[in-house]
């Protein structure tokens, strides 16, 4: 159980910093403001700002999905897959 949690603890922080470093460079009009990280991006210059603004969102949830599969889902399954395994052999 231990390497699901550093699994997804290295997922939830890898992917949190790069959403906070992007949200930071295009979502933060002014660091007097209190919308940071959370202000409507501004238009795409060109390309690379389209593609970072567009990985914003994918790394946030990247952060938030991916945590809560290491965290809940793969321990949820194998624990399901354990108890079905130890009914059929019971039976």
């Amino acid at each position: 159980m231990a390497d699901e949690f550093m699994k997804g603890f290295g997922i939830l922080t890898g992917a949190g910093l790069l959403w906070m470093t992007l949200a930071g460079w295009y979502q933060t009009p002014s660091f007097f403001m209190t919308n940071q990280l959370i202000a409507p991006p501004p238009e795409p210059g060109n390309v690379f700002d389209a593609i970072s603004i567009f990985l914003i969102d994918v790394f946030l949830w990247t952060a938030l999905l991916g945590a809560f599969a290491f965290w809940i889902l793969i321990p949820a399954g194998k624990e399901l897959a354990a108890a079905i395994e130890e009914r059929g052999e019971s039976s």
